[in-house]
Protein backbone atom coordinates (compact mmCIF):
# COMPACT_ATOMS: atom_id res chain seq x y z
CA UNK A 1 0.00 0.00 0.00
CA UNK A 2 1.46 3.38 -0.69
CA UNK A 3 0.59 6.95 0.66
CA UNK A 4 -2.14 7.66 -1.22
CA UNK A 5 -3.86 4.52 -0.96
CA UNK A 6 -3.62 4.88 3.20
CA UNK A 7 -4.90 8.63 2.95
CA UNK A 8 -8.00 7.49 0.74
CA UNK A 9 -8.28 4.77 3.20
CA UNK A 10 -8.28 6.58 6.27
CA UNK A 11 -10.98 9.36 5.09
CA UNK A 12 -12.82 6.55 3.83
CA UNK A 13 -13.02 4.81 7.46
CA UNK A 14 -13.41 8.09 9.12
CA UNK A 15 -16.32 9.12 6.79
CA UNK A 16 -14.71 11.87 5.27
CA UNK A 17 -15.97 12.82 1.70
CA UNK A 18 -13.64 14.47 -0.83
CA UNK A 19 -15.90 17.60 -0.40
CA UNK A 20 -15.15 17.37 3.18
CA UNK A 21 -11.16 17.35 2.59
CA UNK A 22 -11.70 19.97 -0.05
CA UNK A 23 -12.68 22.58 2.09
CA UNK A 24 -10.67 22.36 5.08
CA UNK A 25 -7.41 22.56 2.51
CA UNK A 26 -9.26 25.27 1.18
CA UNK A 27 -9.37 23.71 -2.65
CA UNK A 28 -11.81 22.99 -4.82
CA UNK A 29 -12.95 19.55 -4.75
CA UNK A 30 -11.39 18.66 -8.44
CA UNK A 31 -7.85 19.68 -6.84
CA UNK A 32 -8.16 17.03 -4.36
CA UNK A 33 -8.75 14.71 -6.83
CA UNK A 34 -5.77 15.72 -8.62
CA UNK A 35 -3.46 16.16 -5.37
CA UNK A 36 -4.29 12.20 -4.60
CA UNK A 37 -3.84 10.84 -8.60
CA UNK A 38 -0.68 8.74 -7.64
CA UNK A 39 1.53 7.33 -5.37
CA UNK A 40 2.89 9.82 -3.45
CA UNK A 41 2.13 13.82 -2.22
CA UNK A 42 4.38 14.90 -4.78
CA UNK A 43 1.70 16.99 -6.15
CA UNK A 44 0.50 19.05 -3.36
CA UNK A 45 2.18 22.98 -2.74
CA UNK A 46 3.72 22.87 0.83
CA UNK A 47 1.57 24.88 2.25
CA UNK A 48 -1.58 22.22 1.90
CA UNK A 49 0.54 19.10 2.31
CA UNK A 50 1.16 20.80 6.23
CA UNK A 51 -2.53 20.94 6.61
CA UNK A 52 -2.94 17.27 5.42
CA UNK A 53 -0.45 16.45 7.83
CA UNK A 54 -1.58 18.13 10.58
CA UNK A 55 -5.10 16.62 10.02
CA UNK A 56 -3.43 13.27 10.04
CA UNK A 57 -1.62 14.03 13.36
CA UNK A 58 1.82 13.53 11.12
CA UNK A 59 4.77 15.48 10.79
CA UNK A 60 5.83 13.48 7.42
CA UNK A 61 4.76 11.54 4.33
CA UNK A 62 6.55 8.85 5.90
CA UNK A 63 4.84 8.60 8.98
CA UNK A 64 1.28 7.87 7.09
CA UNK A 65 2.67 4.16 6.37
CA UNK A 66 2.66 3.45 9.90
CA UNK A 67 -0.56 5.15 11.46
CA UNK A 68 -2.53 2.12 13.25
CA UNK A 69 -6.22 3.19 11.77
CA UNK A 70 -8.26 2.44 15.00
CA UNK A 71 -11.72 3.74 16.62
CA UNK A 72 -9.98 6.70 18.72
CA UNK A 73 -7.58 7.58 15.55
CA UNK A 74 -10.62 8.01 13.07
CA UNK A 75 -12.45 10.08 15.89
CA UNK A 76 -9.92 12.56 16.14
CA UNK A 77 -9.24 12.63 12.47
CA UNK A 78 -12.82 13.06 12.11
CA UNK A 79 -13.19 15.97 14.65
CA UNK A 80 -10.25 18.11 13.31
CA UNK A 81 -12.81 18.12 9.89
CA UNK A 82 -15.84 18.73 12.06
CA UNK A 83 -13.84 21.87 14.33
CA UNK A 84 -12.66 22.79 11.20
CA UNK A 85 -15.74 23.63 9.26
CA UNK A 86 -17.17 24.78 12.30
CA UNK A 87 -14.75 27.68 13.00
CA UNK A 88 -14.77 28.92 9.15
CA UNK A 89 -18.04 29.37 9.24
CA UNK A 90 -18.00 31.50 11.74
CA UNK A 91 -15.38 33.61 10.67
CA UNK A 92 -16.83 36.77 8.36
CA UNK A 93 -13.91 36.76 6.35
CA UNK A 94 -10.52 34.62 6.10
CA UNK A 95 -6.87 36.16 6.42
CA UNK A 96 -4.31 34.48 4.50
CA UNK A 97 -0.94 33.30 7.08
CA UNK A 98 2.15 34.49 5.23
CA UNK A 99 4.43 33.33 8.32
CA UNK A 100 7.42 31.60 6.83
CA UNK A 101 7.25 33.11 3.57
CA UNK A 102 10.58 35.35 2.32
CA UNK A 103 10.08 39.07 2.02
CA UNK A 104 10.26 39.54 -1.72
CA UNK A 105 7.40 36.33 -1.80
CA UNK A 106 5.03 38.20 0.94
CA UNK A 107 5.74 41.41 -1.74
CA UNK A 108 4.71 39.20 -4.98
CA UNK A 109 1.70 38.19 -3.32
CA UNK A 110 0.81 41.78 -2.14
CA UNK A 111 1.37 42.57 -5.19
CA UNK A 112 -0.88 40.06 -6.47
CA UNK A 113 -3.77 40.48 -4.37
CA UNK A 114 -3.22 44.33 -5.27
CA UNK A 115 -3.80 44.17 -8.94
CA UNK A 116 -6.43 41.73 -8.65
CA UNK A 117 -8.51 44.30 -6.41
CA UNK A 118 -8.03 46.12 -8.81
CA UNK A 119 -9.63 44.21 -11.59
CA UNK A 120 -13.16 43.90 -9.34
CA UNK A 121 -12.87 47.99 -8.73
CA UNK A 122 -12.79 48.67 -12.56
CA UNK A 123 -16.26 49.66 -13.22
CA UNK A 124 -15.61 49.16 -17.38
CA UNK A 125 -17.02 46.24 -19.39
CA UNK A 126 -20.37 44.19 -18.41
CA UNK A 127 -21.51 44.11 -15.13
CA UNK A 128 -19.73 41.23 -13.37
CA UNK A 129 -16.95 40.83 -15.71
CA UNK A 130 -14.60 41.23 -12.54
CA UNK A 131 -15.73 38.68 -10.47
CA UNK A 132 -15.74 35.88 -13.42
CA UNK A 133 -12.47 37.24 -14.14
CA UNK A 134 -10.72 36.43 -11.17
CA UNK A 135 -13.40 32.84 -11.30
CA UNK A 136 -11.56 32.06 -14.09
CA UNK A 137 -8.06 33.20 -12.48
CA UNK A 138 -8.44 30.97 -9.47
CA UNK A 139 -9.57 28.29 -11.32
CA UNK A 140 -6.21 28.41 -13.79
CA UNK A 141 -4.09 28.69 -10.29
CA UNK A 142 -6.24 25.84 -8.78
CA UNK A 143 -5.24 23.73 -12.14
CA UNK A 144 -1.62 24.16 -12.23
CA UNK A 145 -0.18 21.41 -10.38
CA UNK A 146 -2.18 18.84 -12.74
CA UNK A 147 -1.90 20.65 -15.77
CA UNK A 148 1.94 21.51 -17.03
CA UNK A 149 0.90 23.70 -20.00
CA UNK A 150 -0.63 26.66 -18.03
CA UNK A 151 2.65 27.29 -16.31
CA UNK A 152 4.18 27.68 -20.17
CA UNK A 153 1.34 29.73 -20.82
CA UNK A 154 1.90 32.05 -18.27
CA UNK A 155 5.69 32.18 -19.07
CA UNK A 156 4.37 32.83 -23.06
CA UNK A 157 2.77 36.21 -22.10
CA UNK A 158 5.44 36.95 -19.64
CA UNK A 159 7.41 37.33 -22.60
CA UNK A 160 5.44 38.12 -25.33
CA UNK A 161 4.66 41.57 -22.21
CA UNK A 162 8.40 42.23 -22.82
CA UNK A 163 8.73 40.96 -19.15
CA UNK A 164 10.98 37.79 -19.54
CA UNK A 165 13.65 37.08 -22.31
CA UNK A 166 12.31 34.90 -24.97
CA UNK A 167 15.12 32.08 -24.42
CA UNK A 168 14.69 31.52 -20.13
CA UNK A 169 13.22 28.62 -19.35
CA UNK A 170 12.60 27.90 -15.54
CA UNK A 171 10.06 24.78 -16.72
CA UNK A 172 10.62 21.64 -18.64
CA UNK A 173 12.76 23.92 -21.78
CA UNK A 174 11.49 21.35 -24.54
CA UNK A 175 7.78 21.46 -23.76
CA UNK A 176 8.03 24.52 -23.05
CA UNK A 177 9.75 25.70 -26.17
CA UNK A 178 7.48 23.27 -28.37
CA UNK A 179 4.19 25.49 -26.37
CA UNK A 180 5.17 28.55 -26.94
CA UNK A 181 6.35 28.70 -30.78
CA UNK A 182 3.06 27.00 -30.96
CA UNK A 183 0.81 29.95 -29.19
CA UNK A 184 2.94 32.17 -30.97
CA UNK A 185 1.53 30.67 -34.90
CA UNK A 186 -2.00 30.78 -33.06
CA UNK A 187 -1.69 33.77 -31.58
CA UNK A 188 0.03 35.41 -35.06
CA UNK A 189 -3.24 33.77 -36.83
CA UNK A 190 -5.89 35.32 -34.37
CA UNK A 191 -3.97 38.74 -34.06
CA UNK A 192 -3.88 38.99 -38.28
CA UNK A 193 -8.09 38.03 -39.11
CA UNK A 194 -6.93 34.18 -40.32
CA UNK A 195 -8.68 33.01 -37.34
CA UNK A 196 -12.45 34.25 -38.48
CA UNK A 197 -15.70 32.46 -36.51
CA UNK A 198 -16.84 31.11 -39.24
CA UNK A 199 -13.83 29.00 -40.32
CA UNK A 200 -13.18 28.00 -37.26
CA UNK A 201 -16.84 27.02 -36.42
CA UNK A 202 -16.17 23.02 -36.93
CA UNK A 203 -13.46 22.97 -34.89
CA UNK A 204 -15.31 24.48 -32.11
CA UNK A 205 -18.13 22.08 -32.05
CA UNK A 206 -15.11 19.23 -32.01
CA UNK A 207 -14.10 21.12 -28.54
CA UNK A 208 -18.15 21.16 -27.49
CA UNK A 209 -18.09 17.57 -28.27
CA UNK A 210 -14.75 16.48 -26.09
CA UNK A 211 -15.87 18.84 -23.22
CA UNK A 212 -19.83 17.03 -23.31
CA UNK A 213 -17.99 13.26 -23.50
CA UNK A 214 -15.79 14.00 -20.51
CA UNK A 215 -18.93 15.53 -18.50
CA UNK A 216 -20.64 12.39 -19.53
CA UNK A 217 -18.23 10.38 -18.74
CA UNK A 218 -17.89 11.86 -15.22
CA UNK A 219 -21.67 11.80 -14.94
CA UNK A 220 -21.66 7.98 -15.49
CA UNK A 221 -19.08 7.27 -13.13
CA UNK A 222 -20.99 9.37 -10.62
CA UNK A 223 -24.11 6.96 -11.31
CA UNK A 224 -22.11 4.17 -11.28
CA UNK A 225 -20.59 4.56 -8.00
CA UNK A 226 -24.40 5.93 -6.49
CA UNK A 227 -25.93 2.56 -8.06
CA UNK A 228 -23.23 0.84 -6.20
CA UNK A 229 -23.71 2.61 -3.34
CA UNK A 230 -28.07 1.44 -3.32
CA UNK A 231 -27.01 -1.92 -4.02
CA UNK A 232 -24.61 -2.27 -1.04
CA UNK A 233 -27.21 -1.00 1.22
CA UNK A 234 -29.76 -3.31 -0.26
CA UNK A 235 -26.99 -6.49 0.04
CA UNK A 236 -25.88 -5.31 3.75
CA UNK A 237 -29.53 -4.40 4.91
CA UNK A 238 -29.06 -1.09 5.74
CA UNK A 239 -30.96 2.25 4.71
CA UNK A 240 -28.36 4.64 4.78
CA UNK A 241 -24.44 5.25 5.75
CA UNK A 242 -23.16 6.38 9.17
CA UNK A 243 -20.47 6.22 11.35
CA UNK A 244 -21.10 2.69 12.64
CA UNK A 245 -21.34 1.11 8.51
CA UNK A 246 -19.31 3.21 6.83
CA UNK A 247 -16.61 1.15 6.56
CA UNK A 248 -18.44 -1.63 6.18
CA UNK A 249 -20.49 -0.17 3.32
CA UNK A 250 -17.35 1.64 1.44
CA UNK A 251 -16.05 -1.79 1.11
CA UNK A 252 -19.09 -3.92 -0.19
CA UNK A 253 -18.92 -0.55 -2.51
CA UNK A 254 -15.45 -1.35 -3.53
CA UNK A 255 -16.56 -5.16 -4.04
CA UNK A 256 -19.71 -4.06 -6.23
CA UNK A 257 -17.57 -1.93 -8.26
CA UNK A 258 -14.53 -4.58 -8.77
CA UNK A 259 -17.24 -7.36 -9.57
CA UNK A 260 -18.03 -4.96 -12.97
CA UNK A 261 -13.92 -4.83 -13.76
Amino acid sequence: MNIVEKINLILKKANISKVNLAKYLGVSRQMVYNYLDGNDLSKLPNEKCQLLFELLNVSSANEILNININNDYLQKVGSKIFDSRKTSSSKKEEIIELNGLKKEEINLINDIVFNLKNILNNKKGKEGEGVTTLEYILQFIQNIPAMKELKYVLGYFSKNCGYTDPNYFIFEEDNQYVFESIMYSAMTLYNNGGASRTKLVESHKKWEHMLASKKEEKLSRTQELNTARIQALRELGYTEINKQNASEVFDKIAEIVSRKI
